[in-house]
């Protein structure tokens, strides 16, 4: 036998003696079979038991077949279910009525037994085909859709090692790279940015300070506060690290330029390099400045000890150690205060790699 032996077969029909006639003949030819005596049952029954095919009746009381074919089709549970119209009529119009109903075939009444099962046949081979084209979709969408995380994940282990090349050279403060992603979710994430522009800054946010691999270290690694002119030597990491990242295609990189070159400027106009102000800083700007430096309050520094979380967090919310409120951006400021403990978590929990 040609057809699959567990495919269902629902007839929509008023008629009950040429559903019970037609049921016979699928039935004896090895298909399941299911009835409804009108539109409205046959829907009901095409989202629950979910036939292979269905045969319609056109003319019903209430809900006709054009009609009922129109719900089935706009239905996305039963939109893909191949539906064969019954009709006395043998006229065009019904036909092209038909068709444009959604109907994929048309059987006159009283239907010929062998037509009947050679049409049932044939549609449901088409469906069969039709459905492993599809799973095939879906298994080379979800073979794409995990190579894509695998590639994603090798490109974060990538971009966290090369970013060492910038930070390997202090003990104490390289780790810091693996834990800026988690602290930039949390932020892109109350900040209502989803998608692929939240995996973007996820996956650049750790390549801020790849500037200061043209730091010497004599002033990278001093353990003191930095003289005037090494300091302006020192804030040159944010320009240098854009120098690196500019000019690439890659959405990735360009976010990553957007960090580097703005990590440092401040919501009141007082940051470097360029002292922009509020929201002519870029997003990747104002989200780094506040996570970078609550991220530097609690690691040690050739010039600081480590604070802990509790005076990390007023240094950074209510001022001191040359930092104020005013720095950032308020939104970011507050969304801060309210995950203080996910970033307490993210620093406890991230110390190695």
């Amino acid at each position: 036998m040609s057809h699959e032996p567990h495919e269902k077969i629902l007839m929509v029909d008023d008629d009950a003696l040429v559903t019970e006639v037609i049921g016979a003949v699928l039935r004896s030819n090895g298909f399941r079979f299911e009835s409804a005596s009108d539109g409205v049952e046959g829907l009901l029954k095409a989202r629950d038991l979910h036939p292979d095919l269905i045969f319609l009746d056109i003319s019903m009381p209430g809900m006709d077949g054009f009609q009922t074919c129109r719900r089935l089709r706009e239905d996305s549970v039963t939109r893909k279910i191949p539906v064969v119209m019954l009709t006395a009529d043998t006229d065009r119009e019904s036909r092209i009525k038909a068709l444009e109903a959604g109907a994929n075939d048309f059987l006159t009444k009283p239907v010929d037994n062998t037509e009947l099962v050679v049409r049932a046949n044939n549609l449901l081979k088409t469906k069969r085909y039709q459905d492993s084209l599809e799973e095939q979709g879906r298994i080379l969408e979800r073979q794409v859709q995990e190579r894509t995380r695998q590639l994603m994940e090798s490109l974060l282990e990538t971009v966290q090692r090369l970013t060492l090349a910038s930070e390997y050279r202090d003990v104490d403060s390289y780790v810091h790279v693996k834990r800026i992603s988690y602290y930039t979710e949390v932020v892109v994430k109350s900040l209502g940015i989803s998608g692929e522009e939240a995996d973007i800054m996820f996956y650049a946010s750790p390549m801020h300070d790849i500037g200061k691999v043209g730091i010497p270290d004599a002033i990278l690694l001093k353990p003191g506060i930095l003289t005037d002119e090494e300091f302006e030597i020192m804030k040159t990491h944010t320009t240098i690290g854009a120098r690196i990242l500019r000019g690439s295609g890659s959405p990735y990189l360009k976010s990553a330029e957007r960090f580097a070159l703005c990590h440092h400027e401040r919501w009141d106009g007082t940051g470097y390099p360029q002292g922009l102000k509020g929201e002519a800083i870029p997003i990747e700007g104002r989200i780094m400045n506040l996570i970078d430096q609550y991220d530097a309050l609690r690691s040690k520094r050739p010039y600081k000890p480590p604070f802990d979380h509790e005076r990390a967090v007023a240094i950074l919310t209510g001022g001191g150690h040359r930092t104020n409120p005013g720095h950032f951006d308020p939104r970011i400021l507050q969304i801060f205060k309210d995950s203080a403990e996910k970033f307490r978590e993210i620093f406890e929990t991230h110390q190695s790699w």
